[in-house]
């Protein structure tokens, strides 16, 4: 049996990942404009999460998940930084919530790294 709070970050990507589907709007209002192609972006990233939350879930493709987990997580490190610049991006949340969500997915990595 997994650790209860391995089960909890799986079921937190799998929801993170369904609320793509769910407020598709959001997710691309906070893409940098470098990004390419926002829709398609959204809606991977939204089935990567999913996929990465399930497979956490298996003791057999954990370390795989966890792997894919921590990555994910340092290519969002762009639009967390976007959200700090951009106004629109901020989506009215205050500026103290988006200067601690950078370390707090540096504290998703770790907490993901111990499952590899």
């Amino acid at each position: 049996m997994l650790p209860w709070h391995q089960y909890l970050l799986g079921l937190l990507f799998v929801l993170a990942g369904a609320n793509h589907f769910r407020t598709p709007k959001i997710y691309k209002r906070i893409l940098p404009p470098y990004i390419p192609a926002h829709d398609t972006i959204v809606l991977l990233s939204g089935i990567a999460e999913m996929i990465a939350g399930f497979m956490l879930l298996n003791p057999e493709t954990q370390a795989i998940a966890a792997w894919s987990i921590i990555i994910m997580l340092l290519l969002f490190i762009p639009v967390h930084i976007y959200m700090l610049q951009n106004e629109k991006a901020a989506l009215k949340l205050p500026k103290w919530v988006l200067v601690i969500r950078i370390p707090l997915q540096f504290g998703l990595m770790y907490w993901a790294y111990q499952y590899v």
